[in-house]
């Protein structure tokens, strides 16, 4: 599960090694946790959320990915590689389909490519572990605090009133994010409301101090290019 941080020459590069393109509809999966990972992907249209579900049913949303997104476990040089979380898709969409053979052949043959590409798999794996750097060091508050931090560096739209996350988000899609319940979500962000640091416009947030939920996890200030929800 990758970010494109390749230049365009090499995405090109990337893309001209699908040996197909592949329609799915809203609402199912092109990958699932367990699977053998034969295939990665590229994001033509429409958009994916990544997922993994606890022992205990419980979703823990990772990635939202649109257009361009690099998707899927990578399971290259590795035999009997399984995906390790859910690809669904949250509206009708179309991707690219890459094997891992394909891959590692241009790896082998392109010592150019191959520097890009494990720069790609860096900065995939510093993102993940931020995100659960946040949920195990700050709990699911912190998660939360986390994911509005990471909607507004994805999504957000500076106003007079402060930072609009200009995408509807529902507090279920909040809660997935964090690992927790609506309800913690719901009391979480009234009690930030009722400071002042959040205020509501329909289903979209506007974040009014975001240097308070960044001292609330002792953020690190990492680059936007890490610290996104894509």
């Amino acid at each position: 599960m990758m970010s494109n941080i390749l230049s365009q020459k090499h995405f090109e590069q990337l893309k001209n090694l699908a040996y197909k393109t592949a329609k799915v509809k809203k609402g199912t999966f092109l990958f699932q946790e367990g699977q053998v990972g034969e295939n990665f992907f590229v994001v033509l249209s429409g958009k994916f959320q990544i997922s993994k579900f606890s022992g205990d049913g419980k979703e823990l949303c990772l990635r939202l990915c649109g257009p361009n997104a690099v998707i899927g476990e990578l399971m290259i040089f590795s035999d009997n590689g399984r995906y390790l979380f859910n690809g669904r898709a949250l509206e009708d969409s179309e991707v690219l389909v890459i094997k891992n053979e394909s891959i590692e052949k241009e790896l082998l043959a392109n010592p150019e490519f191959a520097v890009e590409f494990l720069k790609m798999m860096t900065d995939h794996f510093r993102k993940q572990h931020t995100k659960f750097r946040d949920l195990v060091l700050y709990g699911k508050k912190g998660a939360l605090y986390s994911t509005l931090i990471r909607m507004a560096n994805s999504y957000g739209v500076q106003t007079s009133d402060g930072i609009l996350l200009d995408v509807p988000v529902t507090h279920q899609d909040l809660a997935n994010f964090s690992s927790t319940s609506r309800e913690s979500v719901n009391r979480e962000l009234n009690a930030l409301k009722s400071k002042g640091i959040v205020s509501f416009k329909g289903r979209k947030i506007i974040i009014h101090s975001l240097d308070y939920l960044k001292r609330q996890i002792n953020c690190e200030s990492c680059p936007s290019s890490y610290c996104n929800i894509e």
